[in-house]
C-alpha cells in the first residue's frame, strides 16, 4: 500500500497490470466549483418557479410565474397589435377592404390560418384544388369571381345542377360527338349544341352563365378534371350533376359556411381567395 502511494498517489489498493491504479486524489477545484454552482441554482429555480408537489396543490414559486400566464401575455401583445386592423372590419364590406391597400395586405395575411382550418381540405393549401374539387387559382369561375361572389359562395354555399341528358335525350352516340366537341374545344361547331338545347344553360358561345353557375366548355378548365378527360364528360353529360333521379350523377357542392364562420372572417377569406390571382 506503501508503495502504492509513492508510485501513484492516494489509491484504493486497486492495481492492475503494474501501473493502472485506481486513485483517490481529489477532483479539481473547477469541477467542484462546477457541481456546487449547479445544486444552487437548481435550488433557486424551484423557488423561483413552480415546482415542488404538495398534497392538493404544488409551490407556485416566487415569481407567480405560469405557462398560461405567458401564454395570455403574449397574446395580448398580438391583439394590440392587431387591434387597428380588426377594430375597422366589421363595419367594411369585402370591396372596401380590398381598396385599402394596408388593410387588405393584413387580412390576406391572417386568414391565411383561417383557410387551412377550413378550406384547404377541398381547394388545396395554395388554392390549387384537390381531386374533385375546384381550383380557385385560375379565371374560371362557375358564378362569377368578383369579390361580391366570392363572399356570396362563401356565405350561403352553392350546389348547381345540370340534368343527366343520357337515356332518352341523348343517345350514346350523340353524347360521344358532344364530348369529343368539348374536349377539341369545337363545342360551338357541333350543331348538336344548339339542337339539344344546351346553348340554353352554356350560353350560345358556349362560355356558360353566371347567373346559372353553368361551366364554360370552351376554356379547357374541368370541373371533374381526369386522366381520361373524354370519359369524364361524357359521364358528366350522361349523369348530369347533382341530378337526383339519377344514382350515378356527379356529386359537387359547396356547403355555407355563415353558421360556422363570423361576417367577419368570411369577408377575410374572400378576400383571401380573391387574391390568389383568379378573382376578378
Amino acid at each position: 500500500m506503501s508503495e502504492d502511494k509513492n508510485r501513484y498517489g492516494q489509491t484504493t489498493g486497486h492495481v492492475w497490470d503494474e501501473t493502472l491504479a485506481e486513485l483517490t486524489n481529489p477532483p479539481p477545484k473547477w469541477w467542484m466549483l462546477g457541481l456546487h454552482a449547479s445544486w444552487i441554482l437548481v435550488v433557486l429555480y424551484t423557488l423561483y418557479y413552480p415546482s415542488w408537489p404538495l398534497v392538493h396543490s404544488h409551490f407556485k414559486g416566487f415569481a407567480g410565474w405560469t405557462a398560461i400566464g405567458e401564454f395570455k401575455k403574449d397574446m395580448k401583445e398580438v391583439q394590440d397589435v392587431r387591434a387597428k386592423y380588426e377594430d375597422k372590419l366589421p363595419g367594411m364590406s369585402a370591396a372596401a377592404i380590398l381598396a385599402d391597400n394596408e388593410l387588405k395586405n393584413y387580412v390576406v395575411r391572417s386568414a391565411k390560418v383561417l383557410f387551412g382550418d377550413n378550406c384547404a381540405a377541398c381547394h388545396g393549401s395554395g388554392g390549387a384544388g384537390n381531386p374533385g374539387f375546384p381550383a380557385l387559382v385560375d379565371d374560371d369561375w362557375l358564378y362569377g369571381g368578383t369579390i361580391d361572389n366570392i363572399q356570396q359562395t362563401i356565405t350561403n354555399g352553392r350546389k348547381g345542377m345540370m340534368p343527366k341528358m343520357g337515356g332518352n335525350q341523348l343517345t350514346d352516340e350523340e353524347i360521344d360527338k358532344l364530348a369529343n366537341a368539348i374536349v377539341g374545344g369545337t363545342i360551338t361547331k357541333e350543331p348538336l349544341f344548339a339542337a339539344k338545347g344546351c346553348i340554353g344553360c352554356h350560353g350560345p358561345d358556349g362560355k356558360g352563365m353566371a347567373a346559372l353557375g353553368s361551366a364554360n366548355l370552351t376554356d379547357k378548365i374541368w370541373r371533374f378534371k381526369a386522366q381520361d378527360q373524354l370519359a369524364s364528360v361524357k359521364t358528366t353529360i350522361k349523369h348530369g350533376v347533382n341530378d337526383p333521379s339519377d344514382p350515378n350523377t356527379r356529386k359537387a357542392e359547396m356547403p355555407s359556411w355563415k353558421d360556422r364562420l363570423t361576417d367577419t372572417q368570411i369577408k377575410k377569406l374572400a378576400v383571401y381567395v380573391h387574391e390568389f390571382g383568379g378573382g376578378k
